[in-house]
């Protein structure tokens, strides 16, 4: 092989490593292994969401295997939270005015504490959008979307950024 040719390859071999080097090891060498998570305060008018939302961190974080759900006594750290607000607003309109969709948006204030709330880990405004179309969706499905980014938001900022 020629210089030209081993230097690309190379460069590929490196970047491939480091990359496979990373995803094996996404939380980094953290000393937390298990984790709670409280049941969401709510502080909007909107019922259930928060349960609902507390449910589907728990399930992303049993799929996503990097910690192990605890109670809170037996959690190296907890995750608590409060729903503060609910809000669905026109997003657009046809050529007569009438709204065609509409976006819901979420927003948790959420922090994550080691054992015993003594030493935060992070606090942190989370919100995310879910549009739904007026046509032929009902509002929960705006829900669903925006609950789903707030739940990937929320694993990955947890288990991704130590």
């Amino acid at each position: 092989m020629r210089l030209y040719q081993v230097i690309p390859l190379a460069l590929v071999g490196v970047v491939i490593s480091g990359c496979f080097v990373y995803s094996l090891s996404p939380g980094g060498k953290s000393s937390i292994k298990t984790i709670a998570v409280t049941q969401f305060e709510n502080k909007t008018i909107e019922a259930g969401l928060s349960g609902r939302m507390t449910e589907m961190v728990v399930d992303a974080f049993i799929a996503d295997g990097n910690l192990k759900i605890a109670s809170p006594e037996q959690a190296d750290a907890v995750l608590s939270g409060t729903m503060s607000s609910y809000e669905r607003r026109p997003k657009n309109y046809d050529e007569n005015d009438i709204v065609t969709q509409y976006a819901v948006i979420i927003v948790f204030d959420l922090s994550l504490t080691e054992k015993g709330g003594e030493k935060e880990i992070w606090k942190e405004r989370f919100s995310s959008e879910g549009i739904y179309a007026v046509e032929n969706e009902m509002e929960e499905d705006g829900q669903s979307r925006a609950a789903e980014r707030l739940v990937l938001d929320i694993i990955n900022r947890t288990t991704k950024s130590w």
